[in-house]
């Protein structure tokens, strides 16, 4: 959902540039969904956004926090279920049909935005005639974004990789990965102050993503006293597991434990981790293709090994560019105490994986999906026109 907030700041960016030029405006809706009305798109009003999401989860809180009108329908996964839930699935499929098309009728978009997920299915049923932009955020697409792509007028890609898995589609093109600016909204001071670090002490930024990662997790805490005696740790550790990380610190001595950071999620203050990590420890999702560029961190990379392989491209793309070392799932408690350390240790190697890392970046990313959401829009609404 990310992505989506930013291509949303790129929206307004291009709306103030159309405005500035006398051009027209666009609209788009995302499903997780944004639209806006002629007229009204450079200011962008509530009234004139919506955000279609699945329910349940962490996405209508975090739209909320945004400031943007959210809608749930129902919806459910296809591709690898078994035959006894097959049934229900189809049922929540058809519910979420029927609830997509009452919400398109009385929306009546312009544009249409999907990043994925199984809500995008429902939504792109329903509203086949609309234009449409799909992003697809990991190198590798999964089964639902290639049916989605036979929906899309156009396909954003993150890298220029995933062009092979659109051989026929003629409207593809490579714009990056879409990040928030506000994630840049600090200096390293800044970062280091709110999140109470210390200024002299190396920092190891450490995330599963949004709903955390066990297995990291629970290869960290052991490694804690070993890792703390040279670093500080920033830990980002998911809400499930916070049990584990109460009792985990309960085994710090009281200098280690000042060294030691964890917090359930950030939101505001990600940029902030970002700004004062010397080196992460992350899963490999599609984010890691724009945030770890953006801040030209290095990184070692642990591929969620349940879901597919989506994972271990993204970070197989970034080893080999030679910004990021990839590790198992398997061997992470045995390897992470002495990658860490070398790594820490090896300034000169951190200084080219950074160099590496920041040549990926694409800063225009989310400017440039804006663009192509405001010329459909565009053209749609100077086909109505006619």
């Amino acid at each position: 959902m990310y992505p989506a907030l930013a291509v949303l700041e790129g929206l307004k960016a291009e709306g103030g540039e159309r405005k500035a030029e006398g051009g027209n405006s666009s609209s788009a809706l995302h499903p997780s969904s944004l639209r806006l009305r002629p007229g009204q798109v450079f200011t962008l009003p509530p009234s004139d956004l919506l955000w279609v999401g699945g329910e349940g989860g962490m996405e209508a809180d975090l739209v909320a926090r945004a400031g943007l009108p959210f809608e749930a329908i129902p919806a459910a996964g296809m591709h690898g279920v078994g035959l006894r839930a097959m049934p229900g699935n189809l049922f929540q499929m058809a519910r979420g049909f029927i609830a997509a098309r009452k919400i398109l009728r009385r929306f009546r978009p312009e544009v249409i935005f999907f990043t994925g997920g199984y809500v995008a299915a429902p939504i792109a049923l329903a509203g086949s005639k609309i234009p449409a932009v799909l992003f697809v955020p990991d190198i590798e697409p999964g089964l639902a974004l290639k049916t989605l792509a036979r929906f899309a007028d156009r396909i954003a890609l993150t890298t220029e990789d995933s062009r092979s898995f659109f051989p026929k589609h003629r409207g593809v093109v490579v714009t990056g990965y879409p990040t928030r600016q506000e994630l840049l909204s600090w200096n390293r001071e800044q970062a280091q102050k709110v999140l109470n670090l210390q200024a002299d002490l190396p920092t190891l930024l450490v995330f599963g993503g949004s709903k955390g990662a066990r297995s990291i997790n629970r290869a960290l805490f052991p490694a804690l006293p070993e890792l703390l005696a040279e670093m500080q740790i920033i830990h980002i550790t998911g809400e499930l597991n916070w049990s584990e990380v109460e009792q985990a610190r309960r085994g710090l001595a009281p200098e280690k434990d000042q060294r030691y950071h964890p917090y359930p999620y950030l939101h505001a203050e990600m940029g902030a981790a970002f700004g004062a990590a010397n080196l992460a420890l992350s899963r490999a999702g599609a984010s890691s293709l724009g945030e770890l560029p953006l801040f030209g961190l290095p990184a070692i990379l642990v591929p969620y090994p349940y879901a597919w392989r989506y994972q271990k491209v993204n970070a197989e793309y970034l080893a080999r560019r030679g910004a990021a070392v990839m590790v198992a799932d398997a061997e992470l408690p045995e390897k992470i105490v002495p990658l860490v350390r070398d790594l820490m240790h090896d300034e000169g190697r951190r200084a080219e994986m950074r160099k590496a890392m920041l040549s990926l970046n694409k800063p225009e990313a989310a400017l440039s999906i804006g663009r192509l959401l405001a010329e459909l829009a565009g053209a749609d609404a100077m086909r109505g026109s006619n």
